[in-house]
């Protein structure tokens, strides 16, 4: 049995083209892989460790062997904890929408929890950086209201697709699959339905892929 973590970065819901796509995925994997357990996350419906001083003042004490107070002790512990819960998944689901050229705010949040040396990633004796999450395969959909395909003048200003995938890689994934949902606004209202549900269709196909 497998366990699969679905990670939800918009907080539109039913209206989110991220999710619509991303459902049909874990819906569609869950028929071919009864006996699989699906754990969902909403990013925006959680409540999130702050990575604020506290914590990153205990993660270096502790880190370091120093001594440390208390409150940074259990700072450190939450994301610790929010760690464990990442790594104890063996597949990943996520729904991912573009802000501003990039990803949500919660999403980033997020990330900056959970890569934390020892962790999620290491430095061997070369200096040279090595992720520990391995083995285990990725599937990301992105939406974005325009079109942002390899090769072309908007690629540039792609830096939700390419920053996801690079910090996955980082982590030490190597099996990332990704769907594009685009253009869900710039072609207009019929375009996006059209896109959504081509979307929606292709992450049924590759759910039995997964």
């Amino acid at each position: 049995m497998s366990k699969v973590l679905y990670i939800k970065a918009s907080p539109m819901k039913e209206r989110s083209n991220s999710i619509a796509a991303a459902d049909a995925f874990v819906d569609a994997y869950k028929k071919s892989h009864p006996n699989d357990e699906v754990k969902t996350i909403d990013l925006f419906s959680m409540k999130l460790p702050d990575f604020d001083f506290i914590a990153a003042s205990g993660k270096y004490k502790i880190m370091r062997g120093k001594p440390h107070s208390p409150e940074e002790k259990r700072a450190w512990d939450k994301i610790v904890a929010t760690v464990a819960e990442f790594k104890d998944a063996d597949k990943y689901v996520l729904a991912v929408p573009m802000w501003n050229f990039s990803i949500p705010y919660r999403l980033k949040q997020y990330i900056d929890v959970i890569v934390q040396p020892g962790q999620t990633f290491t430095v061997d004796s070369g200096g040279n950086y090595k992720g520990l999450v391995t083995g285990k395969p990725a599937f990301v959909v992105f939406a974005r209201g325009g079109e942002y395909a390899k090769g072309t003048p908007a690629e540039q200003y792609d830096q939700q697709s390419k920053y996801v995938e690079s910090i996955l890689r980082f982590m030490g994934f190597t099996d990332i699959r990704a769907l594009m949902v685009e253009p869900t606004l710039a072609g207009g209202p019929e375009v996006a339905e059209q896109k959504r549900n081509a979307a929606i269709e292709k992450a049924k196909q590759m759910a039995g892929e997964f």
